[in-house]
């Protein structure tokens, strides 16, 4: 099934280092989002990175960090972006809050009623 639609990507630019009462932060962000019914969520896990301190994170083996860049990342609808940015503000010291209205285009698992199993798709790529 295709689902297409308006919504908001919400990314999170946090330190790998960040904690939120003794656990990192990125987990308990995760754990927000999902207990407030939001659509999904991904973290991503830089290479290397720096903030406005200018202070270079980076995981090459002569520059070994603990500190990597954290992406967080997640799109819904406005209204569950709004909700949610409270609960950040009391969650996050240090980082950067980015949101941007996208167009999105969801599959969700199983065959489709306008594309059955061995059907070819309705456009092709050439």
């Amino acid at each position: 099934m295709r689902l297409e639609g308006e919504g908001v990507l919400l990314r999170i630019f946090i330190g790998e280092s960040d904690r939120w009462h003794g656990k990192p932060l990125y987990e308990a962000i995760v754990r927000v989002l999902r207990e407030q019914g939001l659509a999904g969520a991904t973290v991503l896990r830089g290479i290397e990175g720096f903030g406005a301190d200018s202070h270079l994170h980076t995981s090459r083996i002569l520059r070994l960090s603990e500190d990597l860049p954290i992406v967080i990342e997640t799109v819904d609808t406005a209204e569950n972006i709004e909700r949610i940015l409270p609960w950040l503000n009391g969650m996050i010291e240090e980082g950067l809050v980015t949101t941007e209205r996208v167009h999105v285009v969801a599959y969700r698992g199983g065959p489709s009623a306008h594309n059955p199993v061995g059907a070819p798709p309705e456009s092709s790529r050439e």
